[in-house]
């Protein structure tokens, strides 16, 4: 089988989910494209793993265009009466106001993409997966529209940017696609309670498939860590929470704990989150250490004591995956999927989110309790190898693939 799959940018710097997805796709004898509607910068391919080389995936087989170039492509009378246009369009601008200007913005940018590549490669797949269910999805959906084949057409959901945040046409999307694919549980009951409407029609094709790891790439070592490091690695935004965490180390320094916090990652709270650990007196505990390589990040999980995701919203996170895979002890905040991840709290520490107080106890007691570090690691490994095998996880996707069929649904509607 062949598959195009949409995705919003690539390559880029948070790459290791994506990646593995693909790889283990590829491992299951799929043979795919990958369409990227944001603009190509080639410095990124440093960032992508070994995992997904050329020699996995030939840069020829990821594809990017232009705005301007894709403009070129489009004929207008033959956009205008393709079939269910005019329908599409009108969906799609009414959703996109309801969401605001530059939600609208973003949807029509990817209309001359989809029609541009649809022109190009309509012919040549077997089927669509939408890995986004944002607007990665509305170029995916479009350009199978424009293809004007009867072949399947699936769509991903993971967590804020594409179904927690709700964006546009994803009412629309999920009734058109013939399978939903989520990464959780937890997602699954949250499409069953903000669209409890349709979720009659839709859950039938809804599959749940854990992401995965590849074992031989994290060598459990739990033993021979810096005593007193906290680890913590993300984008540096709001949602993450890293406010908080900054927070309950000036605590725990202020309770006399020798605590010092590595944080990796980069975004838009950084100069925000560096003022505040002025503002607390401990930017000489905490190191910020912008974007790193994957081998760092692990390096960096193999040093550390104690690793905390302290988001306000996180669907399954891939850095607590990655720590459970290590051996370095969790304490995250119970939201959404990381209890799921956790095994509601036997693989690791949960506390309420913005919970300050709670936060800087559970690092207290990993810190000061060796015994407790090594028992949650122990659990979390084993866990780990039972939920989020590569292989196993990314055969099921490449079965699920091959047996879903198109089931004639209709084009979007308002």
């Amino acid at each position: 089988m062949r598959l195009a799959v949409f995705t919003s940018i690539w390559p880029c710097r948070v790459t290791s989910y994506f990646a593995r997805d693909m790889r283990a796709l590829i491992e299951a004898g799929i043979e795919l494209d990958i369409f990227a509607i944001y603009p190509y910068d080639p410095s990124l391919w440093e960032y992508v793993p070994e995992s997904l080389s050329e020699q996995v995936l030939p840069r020829a087989r990821v594809h990017h265009i232009g705005l301007g170039r894709a403009l070129q492509a489009v004929h207008p009378w033959r956009l205008l009466t393709a079939s269910g246009f005019l329908r599409d369009a009108a969906a799609i601008g009414y959703s996109g106001l309801r969401c605001g200007p530059v939600s609208l913005a973003k949807t029509l940018y990817v209309v001359p993409l989809a029609y541009a590549w649809a022109r190009d490669f309509g012919r040549q797949f077997d089927h669509v997966l939408a890995y986004w269910g944002n607007y990665a999805g509305t170029c995916a959906y479009l350009f199978h529209r424009f293809a004007g084949r009867h072949i399947p057409f699936s769509l991903c959901l993971h967590a804020g940017i594409d179904l927690y945040q709700r964006p546009a046409l994803l009412r629309q999307k999920l009734l058109y696609a013939d399978s939903v694919i989520t990464i959780s549980q937890f997602n699954r009951r949250f499409l069953q309670e903000h669209y409890g409407d349709i979720f009659a029609q839709i859950a039938p094709k809804i599959h749940v498939n854990y992401r995965g790891l590849d074992f031989r790439e994290f060598e459990y070592r739990p033993d021979h860590r810096c005593p007193g490091r906290v680890l913590a690695a993300g984008r540096l935004s709001r949602e993450k929470g890293y406010d908080y965490l900054l927070q309950a180390v000036a605590e725990l320094l202020n309770r006399g704990v020798d605590v010092e916090l590595e944080l990796i990652g980069d975004g838009p709270e950084r100069a925000a989150l560096t003022a505040l650990a002025q503002r607390l007196g401990i930017t000489h505990k905490v190191t910020f250490r912008g974007w790193l390589m994957f081998n760092d990040v692990r390096d960096a999980m193999h040093r550390a004591s104690v690793f905390v995701n302290p988001s306000r919203e996180d669907a399954l996170p891939t850095v607590i995956e990655e720590a459970m895979a290590l051996g370095i002890p969790v304490v995250a905040s119970r939201v959404q999927g990381a209890p799921e991840l956790l095994d509601d709290g036997r693989c690791g520490m949960l506390v309420p989110p913005g919970d300050v107080r709670g936060l800087s106890d559970a690092i207290a007691t990993l810190l000061a309790t060796p015994a407790l570090r090594l028992s949650y690691a122990e659990r979390a490994r084993r866990h780990a190898e039972q939920m989020l095998d590569l292989g196993r996880n990314g055969a099921r996707l490449a079965e699920h693939l091959r047996s879903t069929r198109r089931s004639g649904r209709r084009a979007l509607r308002q």
